[in-house]
């Protein structure tokens, strides 16, 4: 009904990477499986299991993740346990815990972040974290863990 008809108001909304097409899992709410998503995602609850999103991945404070992350870009506030791979920038907020290995282009962290594990970043987009040689990876261990005293 209040549709327009005008082409470049229906490609904003077909964006697959628009903050229209927002997907939300509260808190409260517990996920197991794998979850693919075209467009951006929040997560508030819990999940576990393999996160591919072709947008950006937000973490919440109270969002708990265990399992394996595909993304094009995160904000992290809260919880993952496993494996990310992030093709652009992974943000770790003051809230963040990670006990994971992270393949990342950028990587930003604030005061008050905990990170534990192996960390990549650079070079050019991320493949298949399942596809690198375990050699290749050996040679490029980083173990940080930064905290607020």
């Amino acid at each position: 009904m209040f549709k327009s008809s005008n082409p470049k108001d229906m490609s904003k909304s077909s964006e697959p990477h628009s903050p229209e097409k927002l997907n939300r899992i509260v808190s409260g709410t517990d996920i197991e499986g794998t979850i693919n998503s075209d467009s951006n995602i929040r997560i508030d609850g819990n999940v576990k299991g393999d996160i591919h999103v072709k947008g950006r991945l937000v973490v919440g404070s109270s969002g708990v993740i265990k399992g394996e992350i595909e993304c094009e870009n995160a904000d992290i506030e809260g919880t993952i346990s496993g494996k990310i791979s992030v093709n652009g920038l992974l943000s770790l907020k003051a809230s963040a815990r990670m006990h994971c290995d992270i393949v990342t282009k950028k990587l930003a962290i604030e005061p008050g972040a905990v990170f534990t594990g192996k960390c990549e970043m650079g070079g050019g987009v991320v493949k298949d974290f399942k596809q690198r040689p375990e050699s290749e990876a050996a040679g490029k261990e980083t173990k940080v863990r930064e905290s607020a005293q």
